[in-house]
C-alpha cells in the first residue's frame, strides 16, 4: 500500500507547521488500522513540544486528538474494530506491563517512549516527505494532525455513527483528562465539593463532568471569559487574584472543597487550593511542572493529599462511551467548548489557542474519500 495525503509537518521547535503531502507506505500489521481522519483536536501537549528541548524528535506529525472511520485493519487479536467503525483515538499502552493489565494504561511502563519520544522500537518509520524523508516516529500511536492515521487498534474506541464525528477527537486526551479527574481519580459523587484551578479544556471538561454527577464546584480563572463559561456550566465562579481565595473556597464550599483539580501548575495556586481543603482532602495536578514546587508550612496538614493526574486515570474504551453517553441526554456539553478550523490553518489555530481566543480548537482535514 502506498497512500499520499496532506498532514501538518513541524519542521523546526520555533518555526510554522506547514501542510505537505506525506507518504505511508505500509499495510496496517496485525492489532493496528488505518483511519481516515474526521477532525483532530489540538492540546497543549502538541503546543509543548516547541519547548521540549529537542527531546521530541523533528520534523514530525504531531496530533493525538483524533476521530475518524476505519478504512483498512491488520486483524489479530486486537483488532476489536471493523472497516467503517467510527472511532475516538486515545493514548498508546503497551497493554501487556503491570498497570496495563490493571486498568491502569496511562500509567503503562513505555507510556513515555510510545507517546513522547519516539514509539515502539520493532516499528519502522510510517511517513515520508515529498523528497523522501522519514518523518519521526507516530505521536501519541497518532499522528492525526492529517488525512489518515495509522494507529495501534488498542488506541481506538469505536462510538455511536450518529455521533459528530469530526468533533469527537478531544474525547480521548484533554476532556478525558478533565472528566476523569473527577469521576474516576476522586470518585466524586452528589454531595461532594470540588474546586478547579483553571478553566481551559481540560479544567471545563472537569466542572461538566462534576456538574453532571451533582458535584458542587468552584471554578478558579484569572479570565473573566473563562469564568463565564465555567458558571454556564454549573460552576460558581472566583476570580484567581480574588482576597483570602482560600478562606472564600472554603466559605463556599461548607468548610472546604473535599478535591481540589489544578490545571495551571501555578505554585500560589497549588498552596492556596491545599489550604483550601477540607481534612482529608486530595488534590490532583494534570499540568506539568517546569519549576520546583515549594509547598508551604501547613498546606498538608489533616490528612490532605497530593497526587499528579495522567490522562483522568482512564481506561478511554470505558470513559469515552460514557462521557458521549453524557453528552447525548445534554450533561456533558463539551461541542460547546470547540471551534473548527481546516487543517490548511492549523498556525491560525494555534496562535488563537496561545492567546485564548479558543478553548479547543479541531483541525478538519479535507476528506478525501467521502
Amino acid at each position: 500500500m502506498t497512500l499520499k495525503f496532506p498532514a501538518a509537518v513541524l519542521r523546526a521547535y520555533e518555526d510554522p507547521f506547514t501542510v505537505e503531502e506525506v507518504t505511508l507506505r505500509t499495510e496496517p500489521a496485525a492489532g493496528e488500522i488505518l483511519v481516515e481522519i474526521a477532525g483532530s483536536g489540538m492540546c497543549r501537549t502538541d503546543l509543548a513540544v516547541r519547548r521540549s528541548a529537542g527531546r521530541s524528535p523533528l520534523p514530525a506529525v504531531l496530533g493525538h486528538e483524533g476521530s475518524g472511520v476505519v478504512v483498512r485493519t491488520g486483524g489479530g487479536p486486537e483488532a476489536a474494530v471493523d472497516v467503517g467503525d467510527h472511532v475516538v483515538l486515545s493514548f498508546d499502552s503497551c497493554g501487556r506491563c503491570r498497570n496495563c493489565l490493571g486498568a491502569a494504561p496511562a500509567y503503562c511502563d513505555l507510556f513515555a517512549s510510545l507517546n513522547l519520544f519516539g514509539g515502539r522500537e520493532e516499528e519502522p518509520p510510517r511517513f515520508t516527505d515529498a523528497t523522501g524523508k522519514a518523518l519521526a516516529p507516530r505521536w501519541f500511536g497518532q499522528s492525526s494532525f492529517a488525512a489518515y492515521a495509522l494507529v495501534p487498534a488498542r488506541n481506538a474506541v469505536r462510538v455511536d455513527p450518529a455521533l459528530p464525528l469530526e468533533l469527537l477527537g478531544p474525547l480521548g486526551c484533554g476532556f478525558l483528562t478533565g472528566a476523569g479527574a473527577v469521576l474516576n481519580t476522586f470518585g466524586a459523587g452528589p454531595g461532594d465539593t470540588l474546586t478547579v484551578l483553571g478553566t481551559g479544556a481540560v479544567g471545563l471538561a472537569a466542572v461538566m463532568a462534576a456538574t453532571a454527577v451533582g458535584v458542587r464546584t468552584v471554578a478558579v480563572d484569572r479570565h473573566p471569559q473563562r469564568l463565564a463559561l465555567a458558571e454556564r456550566f454549573g460552576a460558581i465562579p472566583l476570580p484567581a487574584g480574588s482576597a483570602g481565595l482560600p478562606e472564600r473556597i472554603r466559605r463556599l464550599t461548607d468548610g472546604g472543597a473535599q478535591y481540589a483539580l489544578d490545571t495551571t501548575a501555578s505554585a500560589p495556586l497549588v498552596n492556596d487550593a491545599l489550604r483550601s481543603l477540607r481534612p482529608t482532602g486530595s488534590l490532583g495536578l494534570v499540568a506539568r511542572l517546569h519549576t520546583a514546587l515549594q509547598l508551604e508550612p501547613g498546606t498538608l496538614d489533616r490528612g490532605r493529599s497530593i497526587r499528579h493526574v495522567c490522562e483522568g486515570d482512564a481506561v478511554p474504551g470505558l470513559l469515552i462511551p460514557r462521557l458521549t453517553g453524557l453528552w447525548q441526554t445534554g450533561r456533558f456539553p463539551f461541542d460547546q467548548l470547540i471551534r473548527t478550523y481546516p487543517l490548511a490553518d492549523i498556525n491560525e489555530a494555534e496562535r488563537d489557542c496561545d492567546a485564548g481566543r479558543v478553548v479547543k480548537p479541531v483541525l478538519l482535514p479535507e476528506r478525501t474519500s467521502r
